[in-house]
């Protein structure tokens, strides 16, 4: 059983958005052609290259709601590392129609899903001998935010804010707005509530200066240097937490967490990650 939880609230919907998608007005028409009615499958999910396992419960609402009687065997958990490829993490029996047409919708939910875990598996790896958390962005892809987050969450990483209402997060077009740093801190600081966080993207170590003569409970590194950062990270003395972001890749992760910073930010990890290739074999038909 797995560690992690996605609700079926979360995915539902989306799962029939993507077979209404694809089955248009006159349904799976090859499938209908070729295969008989009541003809029998059992048929396995099984990726084509080590990955870390995510999104089977969404691959399982896929079949189900094409065929309620199919049954969905889990032969994996999310977030579990394979290491061998085509070891089968799930079984699916049932009407083959329903399993040949829920296919594509399933494995296009999963192997996203298991990319994204997978890309973010490697950032942790490469950042696990220092105090900073992988975390992601906003940066996601409409109407899948929550399973592109939870997808980070099962590789080992951890979610900034999920919307807009979540937090303040002050970035260079809203201190531009508002006439500089310690203008819009005051205004946030006035507006907020007392369970809502406040943070602040810099971009240089003048800017943070006036940052931690304002305050604020966090403090965005945006594209600065590791270096800078080090410095910046001395300067706030643990009393402000520290992100930093911008260009974030498994070439500069280790230098970036080395700083001192406490949170590593990356919209790569949901934007750019490719697919870790899963297929579905058909064992009996």
């Amino acid at each position: 059983m797995s560690d992690f939880y996605l609700s079926p609230l979360l995915f539902e919907k989306a799962v029939r958005a993507a077979l209404e998608e694809d089955l248009g007005r006159a349904g799976d028409i090859t499938t209908l052609a070729c295969i008989p009615a009541g003809r029998k499958a059992v048929a396995v999910l099984a990726p084509r290259k080590p990955g870390v396992i995510c999104g089977l419960a969404v691959a399982e609402a896929a079949f189900r709601i094409v065929d309620p009687s199919v049954t969905f065997e889990y032969l994996a958990a999310d977030g579990d590392q394979i290491t061998t490829p085509r070891t089968a993490v799930a079984r699916i029996s049932g009407d083959a129609r329903a399993i040949l047409t829920a296919e594509r919708t399933a494995l296009n939910f999963v192997s996203h899903m298991s990319g994204v875990a997978t890309a973010t598996s490697r950032l942790v790896a490469l950042t696990r001998h220092t105090k900073a958390k992988v975390i992601c962005t906003r940066k996601t892809t409409p109407n899948l935010r929550a399973l592109e987050k939870y997808a980070v969450r099962c590789g080992g990483g951890m979610n900034h804010r999920f919307g807009l209402d979540d937090a303040v997060l002050i970035k260079d077009n809203h201190i531009a707005v508002c006439g500089g740093i310690r203008e819009a801190l005051k205004a946030a600081k006035a507006y907020a509530g007392h369970m809502v966080k406040i943070e602040i993207e810099v971009d240089n170590l003048e800017q943070l200066k006036d940052v931690i003569a304002e305050g604020a409970d966090i403090v965005l590194f945006d594209n600065m240097s590791p270096d800078d950062m080090r410095k910046g990270v001395e300067m706030i003395g643990g009393r402000m937490k520290t992100e930093a972001s911008g260009g974030i890749s498994a070439e500069s992760a280790k230098a970036v967490a080395e700083s001192g910073v406490d949170m590593l930010s990356s919209g790569a990890l949901t934007h750019s990650s490719p697919i870790l290739d899963i297929g579905l074999d058909i064992e009996i038909m």
